[in-house]
């Protein structure tokens, strides 16, 4: 059961909501702007409501992934293992040549569904950031600081990493704009 989970997990991944938007407004996201398939990329290119669907849909992968883990009685690490596989799929399709999203809806679906006490420290670390420097980016990156220092306060940092490996990979697929927002201070 394990291994059709993880399975199962990836493959929700690869369903990248914002290249089916693209499609229905007549749009190749890849094309566009940030050529990202993402809520934000989705969001500038074709408006809010693009925006909303694309971050409900990628969010709703992660929430779906956990909580079918524990309505199967899965065991913890196998759920967060889970976890980082549905976030691994939308940013590694298969079906995309590997060349997915940022993963940042679908982490946060993950987050909230796992732990959502533990989930509003990002939110906290995010905000603050967010306030000082006025860069999403770098409020992400503050958000992922608070959220990894929550989980090392809690004590259970080794059923984390599994998610801790997902964060490394987004941190990955953000670093070219991660590099642009220390540059210009924002």
């Amino acid at each position: 059961m394990t291994w059709l989970y993880w399975l199962f997990s990836y493959s929700v991944g690869n369903f990248l909501t914002a290249y089916f938007v693209g499609k229905m407004y007549g749009v190749n996201l890849q094309q566009e702007r940030s050529k990202n398939l993402g809520a934000r990329n989705a969001g500038s290119v074709i408006g809010k409501a693009a925006f909303m669907w694309t971050f409900l849909g990628d969010a709703l992968k992660g929430v779906l992934v956990v909580t079918l883990g524990y309505f199967w009685h899965l065991e913890q690490w196998v759920i967060m293992a889970g976890a980082c596989f549905v976030i691994l799929g939308h940013l590694y399709p298969i079906w995309l040549k590997f060349n997915g999203g940022k993963g940042v809806a679908t982490f946060i679906g993950v987050g909230l569904a796992l732990s959502p006490s533990l989930f509003s420290m990002m939110i906290v670390g995010t905000a603050i950031v967010l306030g000082v420097t006025r860069s999403l980016t770098l409020g992400m990156l503050g958000g992922f600081v608070f959220y990894i220092g929550a989980i090392v306060l809690t004590g259970h940092l080794q059923l984390y990493i599994p998610i801790l490996v997902a964060i490394m990979c987004m941190l990955l697929k953000h670093s070219s704009n991660i590099k642009e927002s220390l540059r210009r201070g924002k």
